[in-house]
This record gives C-alpha cells, structure tokens and sequence, in this order.
C-alpha cells in the first residue's frame, strides 16, 4: 500500500441534513491525504441530497441519489458496487463506512487508518476496552450487547461489537466477496460483512470507539431490525458460502 493511500468515506443518508453539513466540516478538517466522501442519498424527504449536492461544490465529495429508501445494506452495496466498478487508478485502497448523523466521531478516521496498515478489516467497537456508549436507555443496551452475543456465538466470531457501523475495509476485502449475494436489507449487513471478511480469511480487529446517540433527526432503530438480525443470523449460519 502506498505511503498515502486513497480513502473513500461512505456515508448513507436518510433524512440527515441536519448533521450533514457538520459531520462532513469535520471529515475535510482531518489531516488526512486522498480522502474523499461518497454520500448515498435515498431521497431524502427532508432534502439531504439536495443539501449533498451543495455540499460537494465545496468538498471532494460525491452522491448518488437512489429513488427510494431500500435499507442500510443496499445503501451500501450500492456504494460499494461503484467503488469496485472504478477504474483502478480512481480506486481507492481503503474503504471507510460511517452514519450520518454524528453518533460517529469523525476524528477517530486517522486511528482506523493507522490500525489497517496491520489488519484487513478495522471495526469501531463500542465493547472492547475503552469503547462505550452514551445517551442509551438500559433497553437498548440490553439488546445490544445480547444480539452481539447471539451473533457471535451462532457464527462463531470472536469480535465483541458486530453490529456497529464505523468500519474500515481495504478494498481487496471487497474484491474477494460477491457483493451482489448479500442479502442483509438493516443493520444485519454489518454482521453479514464481518461474517464474510471472516470466511475470506482476512484479518480483522477492532479499535475502541465512543458512540454518541444522534442528537437531530429520528433513530432507524426498531422491532423489525431486532427480528431481521435473530433470522438472518441463523441463516448465515447455515448457507452454504462460495469459495
């Protein structure tokens, strides 16, 4: 890998102009070389793409604006699939994926950066020494922490936080897998992800992280990702996976 790699940041948005503007002010404050932000709009209500689009006069950044809402995993494949489909001189090396809405701290890109240099797969972790949680209910904390260790005993991770969605892949990670055959629709996608990466071989560790409910806008959380994750686990489990 070169001394300065090329770093994309995936970001899908939802309703999310009210963090938008400052999570990216943030992103582009970094010390960072090569690095751009790809924004994943899924028509936004609210205007978020629109607000992007304004965006990316200013920063190098770049949206695709999808028709309707089809979940957090097809953002990102989507994303994903267009990166792959870069000529080889435009692709970047390392991948980096992250919500919108400020629960992740864009200052802890750099920390996952340096971790890559010496792993294929860097996860932000909100349960490994260090890491922790704020402006969580004990309810959600509950459900958390048991579908992480639902997840990680049915597949057989070792990894603490599963379900969290600030991550760094080197791009070979996503090379090496079939994107078109993931299926997780919510938040499963990031089990699924790191279950793959597994299967491939790679190495994967975690960095601890600071995770900060959002402050603006709505939670995508609910009953019908809590239920996706329970089956789509077990499903994993079981399918038979390509060489």
């Amino acid at each position: 890998m070169s001394e300065s790699p090329r770093v994309t940041v995936v970001v899908p948005t939802y309703n999310e102009k009210d963090s938008l503007p400052e999570l990216i002010k943030r992103i582009f404050a970094l010390p960072v070389k090569n690095l751009d932000v790809l924004v994943v709009d899924d028509n936004s209500p609210d205007g978020t793409g629109a607000l992007a689009d304004s965006l990316s006069k200013k920063y190098p950044l770049r949206v695709i604006h999808r028709k309707e809402k089809q979940g957090l995993g097809k953002a990102y494949m989507h994303a994903f699939g267009e990166i792959l489909g870069l000529p080889s001189d435009e692709r970047p090396e390392l991948i980096m994926q992250m919500d919108a809405d400020l629960s992740h701290n864009p200052s802890d890109i750099p920390r996952f950066l340096e971790r890559v240099q010496t792993c294929d797969v860097v996860l932000g972790s909100r349960y490994v020494p260090g890491g922790s949680i704020k402006n969580w209910d004990i309810v959600r904390r509950l459900v958390s922490r048991l579908g992480n260790i639902y997840a990680s005993l049915i597949l057989g991770l070792p990894h603490r936080d599963l379900t969290g969605g600030y991550k760094c892949f080197r791009v070979e990670v996503l090379q090496a897998m079939d994107i078109t055959a993931v299926s997780s629709i919510g938040y499963n996608f990031q089990i699924e992800m790191t279950y793959l990466a597994q299967k491939k071989g790679f190495r994967i560790c975690e960095i601890p992280i600071f995770f900060t409910e959002r402050k603006a806008g709505t939670s995508k959380f609910n009953a019908g990702i809590i239920l996706e994750s329970f089956w789509k686990v077990l499903m994993l489990r079981f399918k038979k996976q390509p060489k």
